[in-house]
């Protein structure tokens, strides 16, 4: 099956293609946010960065014009840390999952994140507070009161493998799987959703909302998919993770890119990495300095030769 695991990843991916100088660009959201915006690609709009106790005091004064929004340590990882805010009811701020929050809740946990509660390393942190993605309806439909996202792994600019990972009533809005969220397996040639698992077990239908997981189009694929190389090249990283969204008016949102990206992907797709990685591995000896646009056919044309119970 060519599964991958963690040690592999790391000695034969990571270590390899990534120089450790590098990863600041993708830790800090801030720094990747910046670079992402440098190129023209499409982010959500940040409401407001929170660093110090004094930013957490009149914290809620300035969010007072935004009914709803995300708010995330810019250095955190595996989603720790990310709270939604759905709308506001009087002075109470509701979740996705119909939970509420007081001011007083909300901005302890902003202190949380200043002192480095969800940050790689445990250092101290930044607040970022963001616009909420409005995913687009063809998705909404897919996952339970949060918006969706999609991770794209990718080698030497390639893309190699992507899921969809969709919000249920258990992971509180978030499209987090090791918080509940379902993954979804996604052909890389058409953009079809193939597979979904959750808790490691393969499902068709959604558990809260019961509609089908599989054979839905993800829109805008081929922007999706150029995005994810500009984040290649825009930080210089051999193997990364990129995460999207798609907006409902504005498209793809390019969310965070992860310097080392998580093998649950593999279960979604049914497929191991190396099954994916390896022919990468022998076009980029081959071919270098491959355009762009060659590098996405190539990865849409060799995925027709693998097939997904190989």
């Amino acid at each position: 099956m060519g599964v991958m695991g963690i040690n592999m990843r790391n000695a034969r991916f990571l270590l390899p293609n990534n120089p450790r100088h590098l990863y600041q660009r993708v830790d800090d959201k801030l720094i990747t946010k910046a670079l992402a915006e440098e190129r023209g690609l499409e982010v959500p709009q940040t409401y407001l960065v929170v660093k110090s106790p004094h930013d957490v005091a009149t914290m809620e004064q300035k969010l007072s014009v935004y009914d709803s929004f995300v708010m995330k340590p810019a250095r955190g990882s595996g989603g720790k840390g990310v709270m939604v805010i759905d709308h506001r009811d009087g002075d109470s701020y509701v979740k996705p999952s119909g939970s509420r929050l007081s001011g007083d809740e909300l901005r302890h946990h902003a202190e949380n994140i200043l002192a480095g509660l969800f940050s790689l390393g445990g250092n101290r942190d930044h607040v970022l507070i963001e616009y909420r993605v409005i995913p687009t309806q063809i998705l909404t439909a897919i996952s339970f009161q949060g918006a969706p996202d999609i991770r794209i792994v990718m080698l030497h600019g390639y893309p190699v493998m992507a899921m969809l990972r969709a919000a249920t009533k258990e992971s509180d809005g978030r499209a987090n799987l090791h918080q509940g969220a379902i993954g979804i397996g996604i052909d890389l040639a058409s953009g079809l959703t193939v597979r979904a698992v959750h808790h490691g077990s393969m499902v068709d239908v959604h558990p809260d909302l019961k509609t089908p997981l599989i054979g839905v189009r993800i829109p805008f694929w081929e922007k999706i998919l150029e995005i994810a190389v500009t984040c290649h090249e825009m930080t210089e990283l051999g193997y990364l993770g990129v995460d999207l969204m798609v907006d409902e008016t504005r498209g793809p949102l390019m969310i965070e890119v992860n310097a080392r990206p998580g093998l649950a992907i593999q279960m979604a797709n049914g497929i191991g990495l190396m099954k994916r990685l390896q022919p990468v591995v022998d076009r980029h000896k081959i071919h270098p300095t491959e355009k762009a646009a060659d590098r996405i056919s190539f990865s849409r044309e060799f995925l027709k030769t693998i097939p997904a119970d190989s």
